[in-house]
């Protein structure tokens, strides 16, 4: 069994991709196992080569995995000690982490705080001789489940508050691509519905225009996927958009790009920033345009 820790959200496992491929190219046959929320279930279906998800949420001195020893046990959740620990605890033939004498684990590569996020999971592997490519990013197609095709999305929310452009921007910013012909729908978590709706009600859009609250992460996949245009702070939505080669208009703030950003090489996913309070809704309009024309998205 290949155990591998990444207790986290929705970006977080989406950016991890290439190297859960890489682990799966590196140990065919073995059962690789993520320890992840279980919510996240669905998300690593799409992944493809997760066998099943270990439900997790967040880090313990003490884990109460029910699990035999691993082969080799990998840390995609972060640098440690907390991390290292509790995997080491699983009593895994090998650890693939990076350096962190303070956990006992003095092997492996130093941590970069400034590298992307994709890049830092690839070299990790890469360090202990297994490939992985930062550009297989493409998430598997999920079933079809009744959610609206070719509509354009807005996802206002974000779980950290600093994230979020505001409210009345978005909804300006739905009021013009309504007048463009765009079907905008809003989306979010259930604690975002009431953000949602002040935005749909700001715009003149139809209640039946939010679907924050609504939707599962496999019926959010399946909306990404069959989505003219995303337009979102940076958080897992924007993710889902380049792992479906989505065009989207991501809006960074506080931080950078460099770090969580869409690969620069694929135009049709724009970024706009550093500062959100900076971002009108002008330019995120031209943004907007020049990804759909590059991605030659069409109206629903």
């Amino acid at each position: 069994m290949i155990l591998v820790l990444r207790a986290l959200g929705v970006g977080d496992l989406a950016t991890a991709v290439p190297a859960l491929r890489g682990l799966r190219a590196g140990f065919p046959g073995r059962e690789l196992v993520l320890a992840a929320p279980a919510w996240l279930a669905p998300l690593a279906d799409l992944v493809g080569v997760v066998d099943r998800v270990l439900p997790t949420d967040g880090l313990a001195d003490r884990p109460s995995w029910m699990v035999p020893p691993p082969e080799v046990a990998v840390n995609l959740h972060g640098q440690g000690p907390l991390s290292h620990r509790m995997l080491a605890a699983t009593r895994p033939g090998v650890l693939f982490a990076f350096a962190n004498p303070d956990a006992g684990h003095a092997a492996g590569p130093a941590w970069d705080n400034d590298e992307h996020e994709v890049r830092r999971w690839c070299r990790l592997l890469h360090w202990y001789g297994l490939p992985a490519d930062p550009a297989d990013l493409a998430l598997r197609r999920p079933p079809e489940v009744g959610v609206p095709a070719g509509a354009t999305v807005l996802h206002p929310g974000s779980k950290i508050h600093a994230k979020r452009w505001p409210a009345e921007r978005f909804a300006a910013l739905a009021r013009a691509l309504t007048d463009r012909g765009h079907r905008v729908v809003l989306t979010g978590t259930a604690d975002e519905r009431d953000l949602a709706g002040r935005v749909a009600r700001a715009a003149g859009l139809p209640p039946d225009a939010v679907l924050a609250g609504r939707t599962g992460l496999a019926d959010l996949a399946a909306l990404v996927a069959d989505a003219r245009l995303v337009v979102s702070g940076d958080t897992g939505v924007a993710h889902l958009a380049t792992g479906y080669g989505t065009a989207s208009v991501v809006l960074f703030g506080p931080v950078p790009p460099a770090r969580w950003g869409p690969p620069v090489d694929r135009p049709r996913h724009r970024v706009l920033g550093p500062t959100l309070a900076a971002i009108g809704v002008d330019e995120v309009l031209a943004a907007v345009d020049e990804a759909v024309r590059v991605s030659g998205a069409v109206a629903a």
